[in-house]
């Protein structure tokens, strides 16, 4: 019998090598101290016991800290996942790049890019200076663990985006030190937003650095309270934690219809856990604005349709989404734009239940698109061989 991981050709049957295109680290309690500018490292970010919590990260010029619990609840019951914790609770793989291997095999995944969980929450730090600091020591810090399991790890660098020919040269050292990707905050530093044309010389580095952009739900657009709650908007958190994937949706609507892709169209960007059931309307939605709107809303003339720079250049990621798996059956979405990722190891992880998830979700997906989701989006995308 031929499972969601195989292809049948012939008589013969090849195995789809699934990649995660977003997992996260843990960072470790000496991440930013040992790597950090020493102008920064009185301020750098570090762990802190908390009689009632456990122990919190404590980021300088944010209240409340950083409750352990989350950040690495992988495969615990929904009823047992906690705020805060100790780093005795969390799985060492989320600093540990052999023990990361254990846990990942144990999920049948062959490799993944790797985000920050720390590196979120400073995405939104409103001083620039410090941000820029700390996302310097953790590159450093994350140049080294994913050194500890080449051809597995896959890291993506961060930048403040303190300016734009900062950001450029962030760029070129991002991809000298190996990694796959720039994660960029969903708010720029310079007070001017990714619309204006002065981001144009970011855009072109982007394209000739072969250096794929992405934009991470959370990073720098929610906000919460003491006690960890989002607050950025309406009624109770589970309402607002549905909807944060409306940041990455408003970052790829600035981008299409200010005519970014018209000025490069080489140019690619990932948005990450953001799901992809959504997209067929969306997409609609954006055509029907764009022929209907534009004239009297005052809109740039493009040179092709929304949807087409949705499926040419954009890839999402997400992880537990049956909508899109059903959507791409349907023939309703593209299986060119999907990467399919476990987000091990968070609370929303399909970690170590995701082969199971898969066989439920995927089955209706032709062989070739489940590999082009798995597997070959991602690796081609990022030119990874496995």
């Amino acid at each position: 019998m031929v499972t969601v991981l195989e292809i049948r050709e012939g008589d013969k049957v090849r195995t789809i090598r699934p990649v995660s295109a977003d997992s996260h680290v843990t960072e470790p309690p000496n991440c930013y101290i040992d790597h950090i500018d020493p102008r920064f490292r009185d301020r750098a970010p570090k762990v802190i016991p908390d009689e009632r919590r456990g122990f919190v990260f404590e980021i300088d010029g944010l209240q409340g800290g950083i409750g352990l619990g989350t950040i690495a609840a992988a495969g615990k019951k929904p009823s047992e996942i906690r705020k805060d914790g100790t780093f005795a609770d969390l799985h060492p793989g989320g600093w540990d790049p052999k023990a990361r291997i254990a846990d990942q095999d144990r999920d049948g995944v062959v490799a993944e890019i790797v985000y920050p969980s720390v590196g979120m929450v400073l995405c939104g730090h409103e001083d620039a200076d410090y941000k820029h600091a700390c996302m310097k020591a953790y590159n450093r810090w994350l140049q080294q663990f994913c050194a500890g399991a080449p051809g597995r790890l896959f890291g993506a660098g961060q930048t403040a985006l303190r300016s734009v020919g900062e950001a450029v040269e962030d760029l070129r050292e991002i991809r000298e030190m190996g990694f796959k990707t720039a994660m960029l905050p969903l708010w720029p530093c310079t007070g001017f937003d990714f619309d204006d044309e002065r981001w144009d010389p970011f855009w072109r580095a982007s394209v000739e650095l072969d250096l794929p952009l992405s934009f991470h739900i959370s990073s720098g657009g929610n906000k919460k309270d003491k006690a960890g709650n989002f607050v950025a908007g309406r009624g109770p958190s589970l309402g607002v934690w549905i909807g944060v994937i409306r940041s990455v949706q408003d970052i790829a609507g600035m981008l299409i219809f200010s005519g970014v892709f018209d000025r490069f169209p080489d140019l690619k960007v990932v948005l990450v856990e953001g799901d992809a059931g959504w997209l067929p309307h969306m997409s609609y939605r954006m055509d029907h604005a764009y022929k209907q709107h534009r004239f009297w809303m005052k809109g740039k003339e493009l040179q092709h349709l929304p949807s087409e720079y949705w499926e040419n250049h954009f890839k999402l990621t997400y992880q537990d989404d049956k909508t899109a798996w059903q959507m791409v059956a349907a023939g309703l979405l593209s299986p060119k734009m999907l990467m399919w990722a476990n987000d091990f190891p968070h609370s929303d992880a399909t970690w170590p239940h995701s082969m199971e998830i898969l066989a439920d979700q995927a089955g209706g997906v032709s062989p070739e698109a489940r590999r082009q989701i798995l597997e070959t989006n991602c690796t081609d995308l990022y030119k990874i061989t496995l």
